[in-house]
């Protein structure tokens, strides 16, 4: 009974942590495909359990028949929970208001969740405040997309005062006071935003977590890095191994290591290209070393060595985040930490996710840091390894730095 208990606990967790818990919110493939690696999960788990206490390796093929059972029981909860879910909350009727050059994009994105939001009507942010107002109150719910802070303010208080749910797009400033401490000035409410978004505490936990656990990977990998090398070896002959000077912390320069996943000499011209959906510089053992994340296996050194972390932003090169900083001058602000193997726009963003969306969730990782946020991410990191989405290179005319300029000036101008 103790041993049950304690293995639904562990399931429930896992579910928890995977979002196979959210019906209503993620599509039933979705669903099955997190409950599934949370079940996974678990009963690895509990087989190496067994397998100390028994000083033993038992047979696996009960564990295999149990999973397989396991996957026709949440295949079928699944499906009766979302379709019972959906006969008592329909889709919101949405109002979207919008001002972006991106709008199509975040309309594509919302007809992904059909069973959630129905956008029923869109209307452009203007000077004719009841007019939008009387807009408003046809709707259930209201979303605000990319408008500049005063026409956004006004707009959040009439949804507030009408009891409307209202979902905003926000701004860099927003996503800073977020993470804002409250404090008490006399009778006075202050927000305080810190010099320093990780204690010392904090770093000191998170350097001894890095060096630890990236020699426990190192050993553990060795053999799957000693196959990988050997591929991209025998494949073209070329090196295995590729480095470049990418951006940490404080702005300093090191050195990444990553598994060759392109041809010899791709950037041979010099100038630094981000890799594209279909890229054809990618070499067949290329696309599955990065479809699997195994390109990444190198980083451990990096990050046993003190140049990276295993959560941060992603470590950029200094041509990029020049370019990038002449249209989002915010995007300094990343390297108040360390970069990292993974980190929250790796976990919940994709290759060709829009870049001052990634800055976004950058920074609410870096406002928002805790030890726990950490190994949340580190769980969550094993979920996108499989997830074809998250490996996809960046689609044509959407991401170049210079694109996304006049987007965030217009923006950051009116906070």
């Amino acid at each position: 009974v103790f041993i049950s208990a304690v293995y639904l606990c562990v399931l429930l967790f896992a579910s928890t942590m995977y979002g196979g818990l959210k019906v209503g919110s993620y599509r039933m493939l979705e669903l099955f495909f997190s409950q599934i690696i949370a079940t996974f999960f678990t009963n690895v788990l509990f087989y190496a359990m067994v397998c100390m206490l028994a000083y033993h390796f038992p047979t696996p093929l009960p564990l295999i028949a149990a999973m397989a059972v396991q996957c026709f029981l949440v295949g079928a909860w699944i499906f009766f929970a979302t379709t019972f879910y959906r006969g008592l909350f329909p889709p919101l009727d949405v109002l979207l208001i919008y001002d972006g050059v991106h709008k199509d994009l975040f309309v594509e994105k919302v007809r992904t969740r059909r069973h959630q939001f129905e956008i029923r009507e869109t209307i452009r942010v203007s000077d004719d405040f009841d007019y939008m107002c009387s807009r408003i109150d046809e709707h259930e719910a209201v979303m605000l997309w990319d408008i500049n802070t005063d026409a956004r303010n006004r707009l959040h208080k009439y949804c507030y005062g009408q009891c409307k749910e209202t979902y905003v797009m926000p701004k860099i400033m927003d996503i800073v006071l977020r993470g804002a401490k409250t404090l008490h000035f006399f009778d006075s409410p202050l927000m305080l935003t810190k010099s320093s978004p990780i204690e010392y505490e904090q770093v000191l936990i998170k350097r001894v977590f890095d060096v630890v656990f990236s020699l426990i990977l190192i050993i553990i990998l060795s053999p799957l890095m000693l196959i990988t090398a050997l591929c991209i070896k025998l494949y073209d002959r070329g090196p295995v191994l590729y480095k470049q000077v990418r951006v940490t912390e404080g702005d300093r320069e090191f050195e990444i290591i990553k598994f060759r996943s392109m041809i010899v000499d791709a950037e041979k011209d010099g100038v630094a290209r981000l890799a594209r959906k279909n890229d054809d510089r990618i070499t067949p053992i290329g696309r599955v070393i990065r479809k699997i994340r195994f390109d990444e296996f190198p980083q451990l050194f990096n990050v046993l060595k003190g140049d990276m972390s295993f959560v941060g932003p992603r470590p950029e090169r200094p041509s990029i985040i020049e370019q990038y900083t002449r249209a989002m001058p915010e995007f300094k602000y990343r390297t108040k930490v360390k970069a990292g193997i993974t980190g929250y726009a790796q976990v919940y963003g994709k290759y060709n996710t829009l870049p001052y969306d990634k800055l976004k969730l950058d920074l609410f990782y870096i406002e928002n840091f805790s030890v726990w946020l950490d190994l949340r991410l580190i769980i969550l990191t094993v979920k996108t390894i499989f997830t074809l989405e998250s490996t996809e290179g960046i689609s044509e005319g959407i991401l170049p730095p210079t694109e996304v300029s006049e987007e965030n000036e217009k923006g950051d101008n009116n906070e």
